[in-house]
Parts: C-alpha cells; sequence; structure tokens
C-alpha cells in the first residue's frame, strides 16, 4: 500500500511540473510583466526569421531582480504526415 500511495504522488507531482513546463506566447514583449527566474516566454513579434519565434528567458538573479536573455528558437506547429 504504501508503494501506491509513492506511485501516485510521484506522477501527480511529474504532472504538475509538466504542466508548468510549456512557454507561454505573448505577442510584445512589453507585455510580460513578471518573468520568474528560469522561465521561457516566446514572443510572436515579427523580429526573428521566417520559422522562428524569440524566446525570451529568465536567466540569472542581479540586484534589481531578473535578468531576461532573448534568443531566436525554432517554431514548433503542429505536425503533419
Amino acid at each position: 500500500m504504501p508503494l501506491r500511495r509513492t506511485t501516485c504522488l510521484t506522477f501527480l507531482i511529474t504532472l504538475a511540473l509538466a504542466a508548468t513546463a510549456h512557454a507561454a506566447t505573448v505577442g510584445r514583449e512589453q507585455d510580460i510583466v513578471d518573468l520568474k527566474l528560469g522561465q521561457r516566454i516566446q514572443v510572436d513579434d515579427g523580429t526573428c526569421p521566417a520559422g522562428q519565434v524569440k524566446e525570451v528567458r529568465g536567466a540569472r538573479m542581479s540586484d534589481k531582480g531578473v535578468v531576461r536573455t532573448a534568443t531566436c528558437v525554432q517554431r514548433y506547429g503542429p505536425k503533419t504526415k
């Protein structure tokens, strides 16, 4: 019985963490108000080449808060056959 509870609890924790791991998408970088350390947000503002989207990350902590970095990453759409 304790093994079953442990397995169920582990599954629920993994499910909760996986749900928060997806990056959110916004239209402008100014729409990001509260970026957390390690959080990734995709910004679709047209500044990256075709097939890519800007990804803003909370890179590290400084005295003034979270430092942001921005890079262009591959845009993932629905898979086609």
